[in-house]
């Protein structure tokens, strides 16, 4: 099956290389870096004396939640190069602005998935370890480093019920590929249960990691900045929106008759700005945008601000008053609420968070989040707390409680790592 998996990919590549030129239309960055993609890896210079420890993080959510762990592998192993590998231009532009300043941090795209580019790709970098993040398990990946001798965790491990239920249908393809790992670090039981039932062994529940992620200082500073601009208006930032979502939401805004709430929006995909933006101006809402914005202040006229940065989610949580976080009004899985807890702010999610289960359930039942179940319900939960300050502050720490206590994964994951570095 793997052989079978593997020509399809050779035969799909040209469409895929031609997707990256479509996508890089709106995102330039889908266009570079290309021969890394193919297995090439002559233009990526590293310490060729020093061991290299390789974690793939495949996008923005798993960049910014590996941060507590490659912080702690720089810290104990000083002799060892990192190399961090991402599949998407976004991926990669955040482990930029986090790991930018770090000599020690190299940074390339992971190939596609074929025996050949995966083989050419580990050959060039000799990694001593391969950790993966959360829930990117690719066959011929798994069947190289076997091949290689590079021993693979899956670290902040997740799966969800329907993910499982797709791979139980592909056993020679997954079932394999589990079975491949050294060790797998899960976020919860329910998702180290799922895990097993692939047939991975050495399964330890370790938690998530993105309860050590700590909100940099310089985020702090532009939310309070940020905040200033704003003035004393109410502010409710909608987070990690999706496609779909963004038209529900304003077009619940515009049932409220509460012209003194600005609506913060921030999608979840850079590539969507300009269409969002052209959502809110079709509905004759004032608008602006973060990228255009500068330092004046904005206007009481605007009703909607347009969170068209990346790597400012920290800030825009200290700018806000109240979190609603995005992917969970349709049935794409939900983002992550735990940073919005983190921040100490009430956060609101809609029907849909599998991808986060665990999370969701466990920050409801600490008194820190809310389930809506609409545009409209969240609105109206969002109108509430907003009117409310006992209320909110209430439900912001207990949200913060909730995230400080869930702390302490990325020890647990350091304990499980360090018998494969050593």
């Amino acid at each position: 099956m793997r052989l079978i998996y593997s020509i399809a990919w050779w035969f799909a590549l040209p469409l895929v290389l031609l997707r990256l030129f479509v996508r890089g239309r709106k995102e330039p960055g889908y266009r570079q870096h290309i021969a890394e993609r193919l297995g090439f890896y002559g233009g990526v210079a590293y310490d060729r004396g020093s061991s290299v420890l390789w974690v793939h993080a495949v996008s923005v959510g798993e960049t910014r939640a590996a941060q507590p762990l490659i912080d702690a592998l720089l810290a104990t192993y000083p002799t060892h190069t990192l190399l961090l590998t991402h599949m998407t231009p976004t991926g990669r532009a955040t482990g930029k602005d986090l790991f930018g300043t770090q000599s020690r941090v190299v940074q390339s795209y992971l190939p596609y998935d074929t025996g050949f580019m995966v083989g050419r790709f580990l050959r060039y970098f000799k990694p001593k370890l391969c950790i993966l993040m959360e829930t990117e398990v690719w066959p011929n990946v798994m069947a190289q480093c076997a091949r290689h001798a590079v021993p693979v965790a899956l670290v902040n491990a997740r799966l969800s019920d329907r993910s499982l239920n797709k791979a139980l249908r592909l056993p020679g393809l997954f079932v394999e590929a589990a079975a491949a790992m050294s060790c797998v670090a899960a976020q919860t039981e329910s998702d180290a249960v799922r895990i097993r039932q692939l047939g991975a062994p050495a399964v330890h529940v370790t938690g998530s990691i993105k309860f050590d992620v700590r909100p940099p200082s310089e985020m702090l500073q532009r939310g309070a900045t940020l905040r200033q601009q704003i003035g004393s208006r109410p502010v409710l930032v909608c987070a990690n929106t999706r496609d779909g979502e963004e038209a529900l939401i304003l077009d619940a805004l515009l049932q409220q008759n509460r012209p003194e709430i600005l609506l913060l929006l921030v999608p979840r995909h850079p590539q969507r700005f300009n269409d969002v933006a052209q959502m809110i101006s079709a509905r004759s809402l004032q608008l602006a945008r973060r990228s255009t914005i500068g330092s004046a202040e904005i206007s009481p006229d605007v009703r909607v601000f347009l969170g068209d940065s990346m790597g400012e989610m920290f800030a825009y949580y200290a700018a806000c008053d109240v979190a609603f976080v995005g992917g969970s009004l349709l049935p794409l899985g939900g983002h992550n609420l735990i940073e919005a807890s983190a921040m100490g702010k009430p956060v609101l999610i809609g029907p849909h968070t599998f991808n986060f289960a665990d999370a969701a359930e466990n920050a409801i039942a600490a008194g820190g989040a809310q389930r809506v179940t609409d545009a409209s319900d969240m609105w109206q939960h969002a109108i509430r707390l907003l009117d409310d300050v006992a209320a909110r502050t209430t439900m912001g720490e207990a949200g913060q409680k909730f995230a400080q206590q869930h702390g302490g994964a990325t020890a647990r994951t350091m304990a499980l790592l360090a018998p494969l570095i050593n």
